[in-house]
């Protein structure tokens, strides 16, 4: 075949350090925005971001030359970088070393997009803790929550 196919979703997850509440609303689109044309430049394409002030939901169609941990290592490196000197926050701007990424067939793109549109209503109700342990498990994801929250 003389052309590479791909199409690799993956829902990314994952959190300010220690969960702080640092990403205000006023600069949330710039940094959604920001963090969009980082994975731009590596090929990926974004179907859908949201989150609130403590976390972020990606949906990416994956690059065909970079790996998820590349890109999450660059999306959240960069964007960190750019927060702290930008607009910098009351404290030093980190991202939570860990994250997760979950693959996601074609047929259910349009119901986590709906999520992920709806992220300030559904935090209303649930803390990103209850949220992400409820992914996990509906995933199939194995964790052992002593490790998680560190």
């Amino acid at each position: 075949m003389a052309t590479t196919f791909t199409k690799i979703l993956i829902h990314f997850i994952f959190s300010t350090k220690n969960r702080d509440p640092l990403i205000a609303p006023e600069i949330e689109p710039l940094l959604h925005a920001y963090m969009i044309g980082i994975a731009r430049n590596y090929g990926c394409w974004t179907i859908a971001m949201n989150g609130i002030q403590d976390h972020v939901h990606m949906l990416v169609s994956l690059g065909k030359q970079i790996t998820v941990s590349h890109l999450m290592e660059e999306v959240k490196g960069d964007s960190s970088r750019w927060m702290n000197k930008e607009h910098p926050p009351a404290q030093l701007f980190r991202w939570q070393e860990g994250y997760a990424a979950l693959s996601i067939g074609e047929s259910g793109v349009e119901a986590l997009k709906a999520y992920i549109a709806h992220q300030k209503q559904h935090h209303q109700r649930k803390t990103f803790q209850e949220e992400l342990l409820e992914i996990l498990k509906k995933y199939g994801v194995p964790y052992d929550e002593r490790y998680m929250w560190t």
